[in-house]
């Protein structure tokens, strides 16, 4: 039975909100803050002062930007570079200094710890912390002063990593840059952003950070970081009114922060092994179902090992990126779900490290967005006693406990995610019940066939049709049936 078309005007993004707000109470996740947390956070009257920390650095004269989506307001870190002789290259990100507000035990950190990542759903989004604190005093705006952890590391002239330090420091904000367009001036197509250009010298020193990004990235994949490419689509309002599904893509912007936070990453970690001091790392393990991924490289003609290698499965996809783009998201796709899915560790000094797979590193966390995911909150406490020489803030039990509880969550996280991005798919298609559409069937199984569409980020399942098609074939669809409540999609194939 089709599913009645609903009005126009009532196709809104409030019908996904209502959607978000259920999604979030039936798994456990608050929608909103306590009232406690409220009454703490009416007493934060402004921002940290950088000037109060004897030992804070004073980098503010330094070209720091921050690099984020169009629409962030929650700036969690700031990237500079600096050339330096025999060709070494300097890159350094500065960090939100979070917990200078935010306190362990405190209500604001109760809350946080509920949640443990904001959550960004298609038409709500659920911050970690009040927006007077993500937003505002301990979000690193435009031509604010903050304070911050700041990573410091140098590079050789091929992009390894030579030297890394982690201290406490004052900085400023120089320009507020976004992925797209800065991207589009990387790639030659656009002028320099207008932000960038205001700024004397910024412009070459993001070409710096792109140089010194491009060797890194090169290097992780050449010692067998994988190249997984999802397809994830972001919905597009006007005027409330869902009107379209975009494709999130990488490019060169994103990853200039995706391979600094990386490599920030794994020197906090070994900063705090390197003082005795625990870690919460974020682990990939080598794969229970890598059989499973040596019959799909079998399948296309290539031979895996028969134990887990990252850089023979990095050789791998790389190869059937190039053979077949158009397939090779699904293809990707298929790879995570059976690498597993990332898990927060505790890990006592001097244990052998789990490592993250995907990353095909040895130590690795989460630091670099503490507005974002309360993981990120907990190292910079850790990092903060260890560059201060204080006792560790956390026991070994409540380290375990609440990396089980971020693993948790996080989890309950991203279902709330992905429903609500399902719902607003089958909000923008309840109007074009009956219409036909290229699509790409991306499973096949016996509780039912699925089918991606070509032209538009949404995939659905098969109803009728599915005798005799397989994964990878192009087939013609009907939309016969959507649910927006649960998001549902339902096709038919036709042709």
């Amino acid at each position: 039975m089709k599913a009645a078309a609903r009005e126009p005007e009532i196709r809104n993004k409030s019908i996904l909100q209502d959607i978000a707000k259920r999604a979030m109470l039936q798994r456990g996740l608050r929608p909103e803050f306590s009232s406690e947390c409220n009454s703490e956070l009416d007493r934060i009257q402004a921002p940290a002062k950088p000037d109060s920390v004897a030992n804070a650095r004073d980098l503010r004269h330094m070209l720091w930007a921050s690099i984020d989506n169009d629409d962030s307001e929650d700036l969690d870190q700031l990237t500079v570079a600096e050339s330096l002789p025999q060709g070494k290259i300097r890159i350094m990100v500065a960090i939100a200094d979070v917990d200078s507000l935010v306190k362990k035990n405190s209500a604001i950190d109760r809350d946080a710890q509920a949640n443990t990542t904001s959550i960004y759903t298609a038409a709500r989004i659920f911050p970690m912390l009040p927006l007077k604190l993500s937003t505002d005093y301990t979000s690193l705006n435009l031509n604010q002063d903050r304070l911050a952890v700041v990573v410091d590391m140098t590079l050789d002239p091929e992009g390894r990593l030579l030297d890394s330090d982690v201290y406490r420091a004052a900085v400023r904000n120089h320009a507020k840059l976004a992925y797209n367009s800065l991207a589009a001036w990387l790639e030659g197509e656009t002028e320099i952003p207008a932000a960038a250009a205001a700024v004397e010298g910024l412009a070459e020193n993001i070409l710096l950070q792109d140089k010194a990004a491009q060797m890194m990235k090169s290097l992780r994949h050449q010692e067998g970081a994988l190249s997984l490419e999802t397809i994830e689509a972001k919905a597009v309002f006007q005027e409330d009114l869902i009107s379209d599904l975009v494709v999130e893509e990488t490019n060169r912007a994103k990853q200039i922060i995706e391979d600094f936070m990386i490599a920030a990453n794994g020197v906090t970690v070994r900063f705090l092994g390197a003082r005795g001091i625990p870690s919460l790392r974020r682990v990939v393990r080598v794969p229970r179902r890598w059989d499973r991924i040596v019959e799909i490289a079998a399948a296309h003609a290539f031979r895996l090992p028969k134990s887990p290698s990252p850089r023979k499965l990095e050789i791998f996809l790389t190869m059937m990126k190039k053979a077949d783009p158009l397939r090779f998201p699904d293809l990707s796709l298929a790879v995570i779900k059976l690498l597993g899915n990332g898990e927060y560790v505790a890990e006592k000094p001097g244990e052998e490290a789990q490592g993250h797979f995907g990353l095909a590193v040895k130590d690795y966390a989460h630091s670099t967005a503490p507005n974002r995911r309360y993981p990120d909150l907990i190292t910079q406490r850790l990092l903060k006693a260890a560059i201060e020489g204080r006792p560790v803030p956390y026991s070994q039990d409540e380290l375990e406990r609440l990396a089980d509880s971020c693993t948790r969550k996080e989890d309950l996280a991203v279902k709330v995610e992905r429903q609500v991005g399902k719902s607003a798919a089958a909000l923008l298609l309840e109007s074009r019940i009956g219409e036909r559409f290229s699509a790409m069937v991306t499973g096949a199984a016996e509780k039912g066939t699925w089918v991606r569409l070509l032209d538009i980020p949404v995939e659905g399942m098969l109803k009728a049709g599915s005798k005799g098609v397989d994964v990878g074939d192009e087939i013609e669809v009907e939309l016969i049936s959507v649910d927006v409540e649960q998001g549902f999609i339902d096709f038919k194939r036709v042709g």
